[in-house]
C-alpha cells in the first residue's frame, strides 16, 4: 500500500478515555476476574466450571461458540499500525531493567481470559475446566491437550508451575510481594493438572482467578535460551499466543505477525478476533513527530490525547480526501483519568497540608477552557463512571469500613461526616486569588513561612522546591502554567525536561529521583487484588506500579477489606 493511499483512523482519547495504547503489561490485570459463576456441584465442596464471574451467572454457557460482539466468519489479512514514544532495549515485559518493546507480552496467554461484553467475568482458555471448592482456598485447572506453543510444541502443566515459580523469584518485585503472600504451593497433578493452594486467612475471593490470569510461558525455551526474567534481554518468552515477533529495529520499529498455526483459532473466545495479519508499532521521539508522521501515512492508526490536536490539526490534505477518518468514539468503560502524582517518600510531602496547598494552585477550570478547547471533564475517583465511584457522605455500610479506622486513629473523624472529595473549583483566570489564599495558610500552618526574598522556607531554612519532572513536550504547555501559580504562592517551582529514557530511570526503582509526576490513575474495573500492587504499602518501596510510593495502614486495611 502506498503511502499517497494509505488508509488511517484518528480517534479522540479524552479524559474518560484516555489510556496508554501499549504500555508496560501490568500484571495487576490478573486481578480482574474473581470467583463464582457458572458451575457445576461435583460434591459437598467441589465445584467444576468453565468460567468464573464476580456478578452473578456468566453470559455465556459451556457450549457457547463465539463471543456476541464479534463477527465469526471477520476476513482476515491486512495490517494495523501505531505509534508509540520513545524507544526500547528490551523484549522481556517482567523487568525493571531497560525499556520494554510495546506489545511485548502480546505472545502469552494465561489459562483464564476476559471478554469484553461482561464485568467481572472470565473463562477457560488454556484450561478445559476448573475446579475449586465453596471456601475457594484452592483451585485445580485441568489444560486442553491441543494447546501449543508458537514453536509447536505441547503447552503442559510443567510450563504452568515453571512460569508461576518464576514469576515468584524474579521479575516485577511488587507483582512477586503479592504473590509470595496468597500461595502457600502449586504443583503439577498430571501433565495436564496444576493445582493452586492458597494462604490460610489470606482473603481469597480473587485468588482463584489470579492464577488463571497468570502468563504462561515455554520453560524449555527459557532454559535453553538462558533466560532471566530479572534481565533486559532482546530474546522474547516464548507463548502460545495468536502473534508472533516479526520484525525488530532495536528503538525504531516492532512488528508482530499472525501465527498461521495458532492453536486457539477456532476456540470460542478466538473466533472473529486477531484478524490483522500484521501488527505494526513505530516508534518516535515525540508526539509532534509521530504527528507528522501520520499526516504522511506512516502508520494508520492513531488514538489522539491532545485535546489542541483534535480541535485545531486534523485539517490536513489525507484527512480531507477521505484517506483518515476521524472519529469520536463513544465510551461506557471506566474514566482513565490523568493525574499529578507527588513521590511521597520526599519529606516535604509527608505533610497533607503540603500537598493540598500544591493541588489548589492547578486550576482545571481555566486550563480545559484555554488548553483543552472545553474537551475534558474532571474526574473526581479512580473509578469514575462506575458503580464504586464515591458519591455524598459514607453509606451506613461504608461507614462499618471507616468507623474502626478512625478507632485505631489512622483516618481523621472528619471522613465518617465529610461528603465524597472533589476537585476544588478555580476562577476563570490562571491564578486563581481565593485558591491562593487558601494555600498560604495551608503552608503557613504547615510551617513553610514567606522569606524576605517572598520564597517560602521551613525553620531551618529550607526552601520549598518542587520539580516537574516531564518526558512529553505536547506537555509543557500544562504544566508551565502550574509551574507559575506555584512561584505565585512562594514555592520554588519548575519544570524539567528529559527524555523517555531518562524519565523511565528517574521514575523506577531503585532511584525514583523526581518530585512530582504525569500519570495514570489506575485500578482494575472493581476493587481487587491488584489495588495492593498500585497502592499499597508492601510495594511501596520497590515497584512499578506503587510510583507515587504510598504507605498507609488505613488503605493497606481498606485493601484487605475489598478482598
Amino acid at each position: 500500500m502506498s503511502k499517497s493511499k494509505f488508509k488511517a483512523v484518528a480517534k479522540t482519547q479524552n479524559s474518560h478515555q484516555a489510556r496508554q495504547a501499549f504500555g508496560l503489561l501490568s500484571l495487576a490485570l490478573i486481578g480482574l476476574f474473581v470467583l463464582s459463576g457458572a458451575k457445576v456441584v461435583l460434591s459437598k465442596d467441589l465445584i467444576k466450571a468453565h468460567g468464573i464471574s464476580t456478578f452473578g451467572d456468566l453470559k455465556y454457557g459451556g457450549d457457547f461458540t463465539h463471543l456476541d460482539y464479534v463477527n465469526p466468519d471477520a476476513p482476515k489479512g491486512g495490517y494495523i499500525s501505531e505509534w508509540t514514544q520513545g524507544g526500547f532495549d528490551s523484549m522481556n515485559p517482567f523487568s525493571l531493567k531497560g525499556r520494554a518493546g510495546a506489545m511485548s507480552s502480546t505472545m502469552l496467554e494465561s489459562l483464564l481470559a476476559g471478554t469484553s461484553d461482561e464485568i467481572g467475568a472470565s473463562y477457560c482458555l488454556i484450561c478445559e475446566t476448573m475446579e475449586y471448592p465453596q471456601d475457594r482456598s484452592s483451585v485445580i485447572f485441568n489444560l486442553r491437550k491441543d494447546v501449543t506453543f508458537s514453536d509447536g510444541t505441547p503447552l503442559t502443566a510443567d510450563d504452568v508451575i515453571f512460569s508461576f515459580e518464576t514469576f515468584l523469584s524474579k521479575g516485577l518485585t511488587d507483582f512477586r510481594t503479592v504473590l509470595s503472600e496468597q500461595v502457600e504451593s502449586a504443583r503439577a497433578l498430571d501433565p495436564y493438572r496444576v493445582e493452586f493452594t492458597f494462604t490460610q486467612g489470606k482473603p481469597t475471593r480473587d485468588l482463584p482467578a489470579d492464577m488463571g490470569g497468570l502468563p504462561i510461558f515455554s520453560k524449555a525455551h527459557y532454559q535453553s535460551n538462558g533466560l532471566d526474567l530479572e534481565e533486559s534481554n532482546m530474546t522474547p518468552l516464548l507463548g502460545s499466543g495468536p502473534y508472533v515477533p516479526d520484525r525488530v529495529i532495536v528503538g525504531q520499529t516492532l512488528s508482530y505477525k499472525r501465527n498461521p498455526n495458532y492453536w486457539g483459532a477456532v476456540h470460542p473466545l478466538m473466533k472473529g478476533t486477531n484478524n490483522f495479519d500484521e501488527i505494526r508499532i513505530e516508534y518516535f521521539s515525540d508526539g509532534n513527530a509521530a504527528f507528522e508522521a501520520f499526516k504522511a501515512g506512516t502508520y494508520t492508526f492513531r488514538n489522539e490525547n491532545s485535546s489542541k490536536s483534535w480541535a485545531t490539526s486534523y485539517d490536513f490534505p489525507a484527512l480531507e480526501a477521505g484517506h483518515v477518518v476521524k472519529a469520536e468514539l463513544p465510551s461506557g468503560d471506566k474514566a482513565s483519568g490523568q493525574a499529578f502524582l507527588f513521590n511521597l517518600r520526599r519529606e516535604k510531602f509527608q505533610d497533607l497540608r503540603v500537598r493540598e496547598a500544591i493541588a489548589l494552585m492547578f486550576n482545571f477550570e481555566w486550563s480545559n477552557e484555554t488548553l483543552f478547547y472545553g474537551l475534558y471533564a474532571r474526574i473526581n475517583s479512580v473509578w469514575e463512571n462506575t458503580w464504586q465511584a464515591a458519591e455524598g457522605v459514607p453509606r451506613l455500610a461504608e461507614l462499618s469500613h471507616l468507623q474502626p479506622l478512625v478507632d485505631a486513629g489512622l483516618l481523621q473523624p472528619t471522613i465518617l461526616t465529610n461528603t465524597a472529595i472533589n476537585g476544588d473549583v478555580s476562577g476563570a483566570k490562571q491564578l486563581d486569588r481565593g485558591n491562593l489564599r487558601k494555600a498560604s495558610a495551608l503552608l503557613d500552618a504547615a510551617g513553610w513561612a514567606v522569606g524576605s526574598d517572598g520564597m517560602r522556607a521551613n525553620a531551618v531554612g529550607e526552601k520549598l522546591r518542587v520539580e516537574f519532572l516531564n518526558d512529553s513536550p505536547a506537555f509543557d504547555r500544562v504544566i508551565l502554567p502550574y509551574v507559575e501559580n506555584l512561584k505565585a504562592l512562594g514555592i520554588d517551582a519548575m519544570m524539567t525536561k528529559v527524555d523517555d529514557a531518562q524519565y523511565t530511570d528517574r521514575t523506577r526503582p531503585p532511584s525514583y529521583d523526581f518530585d512530582i509526576i504525569s500519570s495514570r490513575a489506575r485500578s482494575g474495573y472493581f476493587s481487587g487484588s491488584e489495588l495492593k500492587q498500585f497502592y499499597g504499602s508492601q510495594t511501596a518501596d520497590v515497584s512499578a506500579f506503587n510510583v507515587m510510593g504510598l504507605k498507609s495502614a488505613a488503605v493497606d486495611r481498606l485493601i484487605d477489606d475489598v478482598m
